[in-house]
């Protein structure tokens, strides 16, 4: 092949990758920036190193940037002249990437806060489709597992864009309600990143920013996230008698009684904390109330953080109390079923379900299965996932393996091997 974008070649090879696997890298990028799959292909590539293809479209050449960590530019690409002064009006172009000290991270709709700067600038509803759209784009990331602090960052980045946007532009009251209540839901969702990482404190000082926002969009279900996600970081800290006193908030609420989905999370919340404090008969009642709720689950639109719980996250939710109650047989039969119905997209997810379904058979005396299944866990969760949930939870199981003494090879190297990294 006739090279004539030398720079572009330098630095794939640099990097490793071969032309299918760049594609394929860029249209991730794609997908997860647009919420719509890439169609780039190695012939593509080809005809980037060709020179056939200057200047790739907007959406390609801005992944591409991000896969290769280098501006087009200085990958050999040469801009169109017309293109020089990008137009206000594509969103794509309001979209840059940026490299930070931590590595690089995306940062979604950066022109938007020029705009905003503007004091009388008048809010659209176009203005809050953008932002959601970030949202999604930041949701999306984190059900890939790329990185609990990349998505704590890009959440805490946009939440202080609504913030910014609001403190200096004019909105009709009905705009502003739903910019506050994105604006909840979005440093709820930079919580769970810091749940995700075991930074139960980190994460309740966002909680602390996302319940004013809850409180002043006035809207139930952003106050019902925020909560929510306060349980979870009391059952992180072990003050399970807190996790329940949250559920109950949640049972209470009025969106919970006006939706099972949310009646439901409240007491499989509420299960779980009662089964951490053996109040074994209560527990299992609020594990059937929750099973009773989740039945009558109708099906209508619902804020993104709630609406993946499908029977795949009941079954992992049952785990959980039937883990606390020392059912471990029975968290295992919950955990197959969870495995075998949860999405692909939900990669965190998964690797993290595996390493309970680990622990679970290591608490059974299945040792030599647990090994293969925490090595299956460790394998699917991207390396700079940060995801402290799993990797405890894969500590917990090679401490029951430590325990038991066995001297089986299996148990041993797995042993050996998971040292290096827990």
């Amino acid at each position: 092949m006739s090279l004539v974008n030398r720079q572009l070649a330098d630095r794939i090879a640099e990097l490793g990758l071969s032309q299918a696997e760049l594609a394929r890298q860029v249209n991730a990028e794609i997908d997860l920036l647009t919420a719509k799959p890439g169609n780039v292909t190695d012939s593509d590539v080809r005809r980037w190193l060709r020179g056939r293809t200057k200047w790739p479209q907007d959406r390609i050449r801005l992944c591409l940037e991000r896969v290769l960590s280098a501006r087009a530019e200085d990958l050999g690409f040469v801009p169109r002249k017309k293109s020089s002064a990008p137009s206000e009006e594509d969103p794509l172009r309001r979209r840059t990437f940026l490299s930070a000290a931590s590595g690089s991270v995306l940062v979604v709709g950066a022109s938007d806060t020029s705009d905003h700067g503007r004091r009388g600038f008048n809010l659209g509803i176009n203005d809050v489709r953008r932002f959601h759209q970030d949202y999604v784009a930041i949701l999306r990331r984190d059900d890939a597992g790329r990185g609990t602090q990349q998505v704590e960052n890009l959440a805490v980045e946009l939440a202080s864009r609504i913030q910014s946007a609001l403190a200096v532009s004019t909105a009709s009251t009905r705009l502003q309600d739903m910019l506050y209540r994105l604006a909840a839901e979005v440093i709820s969702s930079a919580a769970f990143a810091s749940i995700d990482a075991s930074a139960p404190q980190r994460a309740r000082v966002h909680l602390g920013q996302a319940l004013t926002f809850a409180g002043l969009s006035r809207d139930s279900e952003a106050m019902y996230h925020v909560w929510d996600h306060m349980t979870l970081t009391s059952s992180q800290r072990e003050n399970h008698a807190e996790a329940v006193a949250g559920a109950e908030v949640l049972k209470r609420s009025s969106i919970a009684r006006r939706d099972p989905l949310y009646s439901f999370l409240g007491h499989m919340r509420c299960a779980n904390g009662l089964a951490r404090l053996r109040r074994r008969s209560e527990a299992l009642r609020a594990l059937s109330d929750a099973e009773r709720a989740f039945a009558r689950i109708a099906d209508q639109q619902r804020p993104e953080w709630v609406r993946f719980y499908d029977n795949s996250e009941v079954d992992a939710l049952s785990s959980f109390t039937w883990t606390a109650l020392g059912d471990h047989g029975r968290a295992e039969y919950c955990l197959h079923r969870t495995l075998a119905a949860i999405p692909g997209g939900r990669v965190r997810n998964r690797a993290l379900y595996t390493a309970h379904l680990a622990l679970a058979q290591a608490r059974q005396g299945d040792l030599e299965l647990a090994c293969a299944t925490s090595r299956r866990a460790y394998v699917m969760l991207p390396p700079s996932s940060g995801s402290r949930r799993t990797i405890n939870t894969l500590a917990a199981t090679r401490k029951v393996l430590v325990a038991s003494g066995s001297k089986t090879p299996e148990v041993i190297e797995w042993i050996e091997e998971s040292g290096q990294w827990i």
